[in-house]
């Protein structure tokens, strides 16, 4: 392994090298170990401020909420178990198993989830904390909402239709009255 593999600190990263380059044997092992790993940090995992307000939120105004993530979807339903959140949140569109090519930034996980909600993508806003969120979104034809939540990612989030510092801002940024929405407004 590369010393620049070796020495990376995103697992993801390391999952996409060994897809790349090494046999399907130990990708799956590598993911049987990101998938084990995921699921211990989703059960401890701190709550990012307001996003249960914007997904309780968006239940209520009767808009669908989908997950697309590039971790396991094990992880992302005990996440959401433990915050009594699963009842909120359908369809679930985790990591493709034992297949970085299909991780965000390919569009194919964001599509598969505006096919479960059965919406056109433009009618779709998907929220991310990375860059290749904000680029599987525009590959598939949803907006995209930059999440900031950390200060040097609002320059490197210029191709998002909107950044946010904050998830409490999430629900101006969707209404379509509002000048910074990516959601136009409806028309006849």
């Amino acid at each position: 392994m590369p010393p620049e593999v070796r020495g990376e600190g995103d697992p993801l990263a390391v999952l996409r090298w060994v897809g790349e380059t090494c046999s399907h044997d130990l990708t799956t092992a590598v993911e049987e170990a990101l998938c084990a790993s995921e699921l211990q940090a989703a059960r401890v995992a701190v709550p990012t401020p307001f996003g249960r307000e914007v997904i309780l939120g968006a239940h209520a105004r009767g808009l669908p909420v989908a997950v697309v993530s590039n971790n396991s979807a094990t992880a992302i339903e005990a996440y959401l178990t433990a915050h009594d959140l699963a009842t909120y949140v359908a369809p679930i569109i985790g990591r493709a198993y034992a297949d970085p090519r299909r991780m965000k930034p390919n569009p194919g996980p964001v599509l598969d989830a505006v096919r479960a909600l059965g919406v056109a993508p433009g009618r779709c806003t998907l929220v991310g904390d990375s860059l290749s969120d904000i680029e599987a979104a525009h590959a598939a034809g949803a907006a995209a909402i930059g999440f900031a939540n950390r200060a040097e990612k609002i320059d490197a989030f210029t191709t998002a239709d909107v950044v946010v510092t904050s998830m409490a801002d999430i629900p101006d940024a969707l209404s379509p009255v509002s000048p910074v929405s990516p959601v136009s407004p409806k028309t006849d």
